[in-house]
């Protein structure tokens, strides 16, 4: 049968995944789950000498001032024979609910002990098939092409990672595969493109019972804004024209993300709010940010003082990831098909509404699919691993980086 061409340690895998669940590593803190996968990677057998870290570290604190412990890992492993070079990437960071999660294996599914906390399984299950790859190829001295293997960091917190990654420190790879999702057996081929938007409007305090007429009230500003922006249909799911999209706000605070206001009797003088816009079509993102800048333009013009004087506000927006879609058809795409007929499976495709390490690594010149490994309800208490799913993720980045060696 084909599904026996190929083989994993199962037991190894599985212990493996339950290491990196245990192991901290929230955005932008990476540096132990990157030291404990670098000294998985040499327990394999992989060189040193194979294994960097990359300089993102310092470009994010430098462009962007950005803090973060370590840069991306990266792996790059000779081919056994001449071929055009494989990237298999995935991230190393977890959302911040999962700080603390402490993995318990239950029936077939690996969840959390505490009821507090994620799981972690975005995406350390990428993290334990892309060390279980490594380790397989060498085990059974199995033929393979050029590869690289990716570890970002900071990809829950904007894609930092692969966006900031160079195509020279991964060596020119010409196919990518990027680990991240529930099923192996569904190819995600596309996905949405976003901005992140914030705003601050600096108000006037006064004191509300006295002479609130001397008060510019932030609050109500962007209260004014939002309705106007939820009123026209440009916040949620949206649909304009034949287009669609979706925004969110997401925070709504004061100084330092603290409430905004400090008390009932003062005029607010100060709001923040951070908030995204999403869709398939690059343009359509940049008309829904355009959307909320407008409102809050609008908002502004109608709340004054008692001397007509208005608020300071200061809309800012930075473009998260492009949107992409590769062809049915792409060289990535068949690839992929070819290589999971040695295992006997039946694959689909799908486009993806969230951003992935994907969108940067096709921006940057590696056409790149995403399929998954296990993880389930993700950024949530009820986060959980199927363990079979799991095992498929390794089935599948196993077959994806032998095809070559058998045609």
């Amino acid at each position: 049968m084909p599904e026996t061409e190929l083989l994993i340690n199962e037991e190894q895998a599985l212990n493996r995944l339950m290491r990196f669940l245990a192991v901290d590593g929230v955005t932008g803190e990476e540096m132990a789950i990157s030291k404990m996968v670098e000294r998985d990677l040499v327990e394999a057998g992989i060189p040193r000498t194979d294994i960097m870290t990359d300089e993102t570290k310092e470009k994010l604190k430098e462009e962007h001032e950005i803090d973060t412990q370590v840069g991306n890992l990266i792996v790059n492993l000779p081919g056994t024979y001449k071929a055009p070079r494989l990237l298999f990437s995935t991230h190393l960071d977890t959302v911040p609910l999962a700080r603390g999660a402490e993995p318990s294996l239950k029936g077939n599914r690996i969840v959390s002990n505490d009821s507090t906390t994620a799981l972690g399984g975005d995406n350390r299950t990428g993290v334990a098939v892309l060390v279980t790859l490594a380790a397989t190829l060498l085990d059974y001295k199995l033929p393979h092409p050029p590869m690289t293997l990716l570890f970002t960091i900071r990809e829950e917190s904007g894609l930092w990672g692969a966006r900031t990654v160079t195509m020279e420190d991964l060596k020119n790879p010409v196919l990518g595969f990027n680990v991240d999702g529930s099923s192996a057996r569904e190819l995600c081929i596309g996905a949405v493109g976003a901005e992140r938007w914030e705003v601050e409007i600096q108000g006037r305090a006064s004191h509300a019972g006295v002479h609130p007429e001397e008060g510019i009230s932030a609050t109500i500003i962007a209260s004014l804004a939002l309705a106007d922006v939820f009123r026209n249909g440009w916040f949620g799911k949206i649909k304009k024209q034949g287009k669609e999209g979706t925004s969110n706000v997401g925070v709504f605070g004061g100084f330092d993300r603290l409430s905004a206001g400090e008390a009932t009797n003062v005029v607010t003088e100060y709001v923040h709010i951070e908030g995204e816009s999403r869709s398939h079509d690059a343009r359509f993102v940049k008309a829904i940010t355009k959307a909320y800048r407008e409102a809050f333009k609008k908002a502004r013009e109608r709340v004054t003082d008692n001397k007509k004087k208005k608020a300071k506000v200061e809309f800012t927006s930075r473009l998260d990831y492009h949107p992409f879609r590769l062809k049915e058809n792409s060289p990535v795409v068949r690839h992929a098909r070819n290589a999971v007929e040695t295992l006997g499976w039946d694959l689909t495709t799908k486009i993806g509404n969230g951003g992935l390490d994907a969108n940067w690594l096709v921006r940057n010149g590696v056409p790149t699919v995403t399929f998954g490994a296990g993880q389930h309800n993700i950024h949530t208490t009820e986060e959980y691993v199927d363990v079979e799913e799991f095992y498929e993720g390794c089935m599948m980045a196993l077959a994806l980086a032998t095809y070559q060696a058998k045609k």
